[in-house]
């Protein structure tokens, strides 16, 4: 279908500012599973307050807040002489952790987890339905909003005919160090890793860009990068291609085109599932050290001790906004354990020795 109101949180507040006509609240959608574009589709039908919420009023009245304060900042944003301040830098970003908690793929994640857990357990109690996955991940919002604070954040005008486009899950996390450098070929990422990416477009013109400051550089005038080159916008919307569950969103209706050259060029290389379970069992037991042997799948007989590991999958896209640049003399801190490439302030936060800075390049 392309759409199902009870599939997607993407709040009205955000998809207004891309909508077709502001009159009617509609949106031209792309299907990616049908490759079909309608229009003009009502954003209602896009969105799921109800069963977001579900009849958690204490959670509602805290993001209502939130979400109005967005739609304020971003007719303030689009105003000729707005200066970016750190303030609205440290909102906007979490309003990007808020839009990525609350996505299908991080509750669909919870989800499986628990599933998995209970495959391994056999406890009925483990197991997470979609509703109780979606509220549990918004509730750890303010335990872990603070992991995104050490992030830069740019705002990206867009001067070309290209607009941006978004989608059923705009805000995209990704790591162009780790997908490009071998010595990070076998770890995981995520919000504390070295050489973090998040990008959220706010409006057709319009994108949030925080980033790792150890490990890129944008240059930036007040907060605001200039982009004059429609292959630039390309490479922003291949992310949200990439990161999308279903369905694409753009302001205009004469883009369907484009929408399908954006999906050509992901089709080939957008995984199939956004991430995979890994479980490994106690293997042996030697001078007091354990040792796993990763399997399959969970097996049906019982083992006396077990691991599982929910890894994100994430790709490269077909090329990175160039505005993106290395930071001469970037690095990145390591322990040399499974706990990866940490940045320095998240380091700095645990308290624990060991890490050292490697050089990016």
């Amino acid at each position: 279908m392309a759409s199902n109101k009870n599939q997607h949180y993407v709040p009205q507040c955000y998809l207004k500012n891309f909508s077709v006509d502001a009159s009617k609240a509609s949106i031209c959608l792309y299907n990616m599973d049908r490759k079909k574009v309608v229009k003009v589709a009502p954003i209602k039908n896009q969105c799921s307050k109800n069963y977001f919420y579900g009849e958690d009023l204490e959670l509602e009245k805290a993001l209502q807040p939130i979400e109005g304060h967005f739609s304020a900042m971003v007719r303030t944003i689009e105003k000729p002489s707005y200066v970016l301040n750190d303030k609205d830098q440290a909102f906007l970003k979490h309003f990007w952790l808020l839009q990525y908690l609350r996505t299908e793929a991080a509750s669909r994640r919870n989800v499986e987890l628990s599933e998995g857990m209970h495959q391994f357990t056999g406890v009925t109690e483990l197991k997470l339905g979609i509703k109780d996955a979606v509220q549990h991940s918004m509730r750890s919002f303010s335990e872990i909003k603070h992991v995104v604070s050490d992030l830069k954040v740019c705002l990206v005008k867009n001067n070309t005919h290209t607009d941006f486009i978004t989608s059923d899950d705009p805000a995209v996390l990704t790591n162009r160090w780790h997908l490009l450098d071998k010595r990070a070929e076998l770890q995981s990422f995520g919000l504390s890793s070295a050489g973090c990416l998040l990008f959220l477009p706010l409006s057709p013109k319009i994108l949030m860009v925080a980033y790792d400051n150890d490990v890129y550089s944008i240059p930036h005038k007040n907060g605001w990068v200039r982009i004059k080159n429609p292959s630039d916008i390309d490479s922003f919307n291949y992310l949200q291609a990439l990161n999308c569950q279903a369905n694409l969103y753009a302001h205009r209706v004469d883009i369907e085109i484009y929408f399908k050259h954006v999906h050509k060029q992901v089709e080939n290389i957008k995984p199939e599932r956004r991430h995979k379970i890994i479980y490994a069992i106690l293997n042996e037991e030697q001078n007091g050290t354990k040792i796993f042997k990763v399997i399959d799948s969970p097996e049906t007989k019982e083992h006396t001790e077990a691991l599982m590991h929910c890894q994100p999958i994430y790709v490269a896209p077909p090329t990175w906004p160039r505005i993106i640049k290395w930071r001469p003399k970037g690095f990145v801190t390591t322990n040399d354990t499974g706990i990866g490439f940490i940045r320095l302030p998240r380091v700095q936060e645990m308290d624990t020795k060991g890490f050292y800075k490697l050089r990016i390049r």
